[in-house]
This record gives structure tokens, C-alpha cells and sequence, in this order.
């Protein structure tokens, strides 16, 4: 469930992260890609391509990797992951002002709605 809930995260996250990315992780940055790795040896890479995101990582304690694909129509971004295990997860996120809802679930049963503010975070 956490490492789920950190895939969301950045994918909420995302017009913040590619400004400002972790202090804790090694990242690369050009127009379209933003890849980083973090001390723990993680890695994860997100790219743009028009209204789409494709997110991609490497979970070293888990030893498996993951994707995730974000569709954006206006306000509204759906996405779905898969990781190497079998875990398959789709969700959504809806901005609203400097807010985010976010709901998703998971086929190893994992579920969550959170809200998220620029101002006073998730």
C-alpha cells in the first residue's frame, strides 16, 4: 500500500515535482524527462508527451518494477499502473483550485480517497 501510495503521490504531485525534485534524490532533468534516483538505489523516471505521462520505476526492497500511464482531460487525469509482480492499480485525480481528490484502488486490495493542497499537502 505504501509503495502505491507514493506512485499516486507523484502523480498528484506532479506539476511539483518536475519543479522542484526531491533534495534526497539524484535527479536529470530535460524538457520531457525527469529522471531520479534516490539514495535507497530506487529509481523512477517520468516523461510528457502532449496531455499524457508515463511514469516508470525500479523498487530495489520489493525487487520489482513498475509503469504507470496518466491520461489528462482538463482537470480530470486517469491513470493506470502495472508492476512486475501482478499488481495492477487505475485511479483518478480532479483538480480543483489549489486542490487535488484523488481516489484509487489496487488489485492487491488496496483503496484510498485523499485530498491533497499545495498549501497544506495530503
Amino acid at each position: 500500500m505504501k509503495r502505491l501510495l507514493c506512485v499516486v503521490l507523484l502523480t498528484a504531485a506532479w506539476p511539483v515535482c518536475a519543479q522542484v525534485p526531491s533534495p534526497l534524490a539524484n535527479c536529470t532533468r530535460s524538457a520531457n524527462l525527469l529522471a531520479c534516483v534516490d539514495p535507497q538505489g530506487n529509481a523512477y523516471s517520468v516523461a510528457t508527451v502532449g496531455t499524457t505521462t508515463y511514469l516508470r520505476g525500479v523498487e530495489v526492497i520489493g525487487k520489482r518494477y513498475w509503469a504507470q500511464t496518466n491520461s489528462r482531460y482538463g482537470q480530470l487525469t486517469f491513470f493506470t499502473g502495472l508492476a512486475s509482480d501482478g499488481e495492477a492499480w487505475v485511479g483518478y485525480t480532479r483538480r480543483v483550485g489549489w486542490t487535488t481528490i484523488n481516489r484509487f484502488s489496487s488489485s492487491g486490495g488496496a483503496s484510498a480517497k485523499f485530498t491533497c493542497s499545495r498549501i497544506t499537502g495530503c
